[in-house]
């Protein structure tokens, strides 16, 4: 199957099943959460990556999550602020562009089940989470080893629902001065960037905005770009036909 037909068949089951299945949205849920995953794994991975403190990660019912990750005052805060507003858009499209066939579905199923199973044992401190996750990491796990005929799929699903949180979710987040997290309301990640780097919250929703949803679009036309498995190999048997 093309790339193109890949993503567009996932987004249809995403679509189909969310506004026409009975509990759809309940089916999705867990789906969900693990945009909230990806997001606040973004936080901490980039704190290490930076230096810092990767302390816990919980995620709420309501899909609401938080991430206590810290680096050093100034920029590295801000990038650890920025890490999980980008690391939806950055995964999505790495997994749009980069999934052409079933060998690399498994590999990028296997790697975000091991991701889930490790944070799990290491940073997610909340029930949601913990109820949540193993259940994402078993269908990823299930979808790589044997269902061979749909991982393919199952991996562009993943990538869909990270394009549709950061086209929606995000996008609307980021123009938040303020958030409300399990209660308590507190300042928003760009208004954290905002702190850091100086400017209004605003100029750097729309900043965050646009490199999102470049990213998005640069990994939506590297897989349309993507010919056909075997395509180049048909079309220089029909050259050698040709010219003999």
């Amino acid at each position: 199957m093309r790339p193109r037909y890949a993503i567009v068949l996932a987004a249809a089951i995403v679509y189909a099943v969310g506004r026409y299945v009975p509990f759809g949205d309940y089916a999705l849920y867990p789906l969900t959460l693990f945009t909230t995953w990806v997001h606040e794994m973004g936080h901490g991975m980039t704190a290490l990556a930076l230096g810092g403190r990767f302390d816990s990660l919980e995620i709420f019912g309501n899909a609401a999550g938080l991430a206590q990750a810290y680096a050093a005052p100034g920029w590295r805060d801000a990038l650890v602020a920025l890490g999980g507003l980008l690391a939806p858009p950055i995964v999505g499209a790495a997994i749009l562009a980069f999934v052409h066939g079933p060998k690399r579905a498994r590999v990028v199923l296997v790697v975000l089940a091991a991701a889930l199973a490790l944070s799990l044992v290491l940073y997610v401190r909340s029930t949601a989470g913990v109820i949540a996750m193993p259940i994402v990491a078993a269908g990823l796990l299930y979808a790589a080893w044997w269902a061979p005929s749909h991982r393919v799929i199952v991996a562009q699903v993943l990538g869909v629902v990270l394009a549709l949180d950061t086209l929606t979710r995000m996008v609307g987040y980021v123009f938040e001065d303020s958030v409300e997290v399990d209660g308590k309301k507190q300042w928003s990640d760009i208004h954290n960037v905002a702190s850091q780097l100086g400017g209004h919250y605003v100029v750097w929703g729309m900043a965050v905005t646009a490199v999102a949803v470049g990213l998005l679009a640069l990994g939506l036309w590297w897989a349309w770009r993507r010919p056909e498995p075997g395509a180049a190999t048909i079309r220089a048997s029909v050259r050698r036909e040709l010219a003999s």
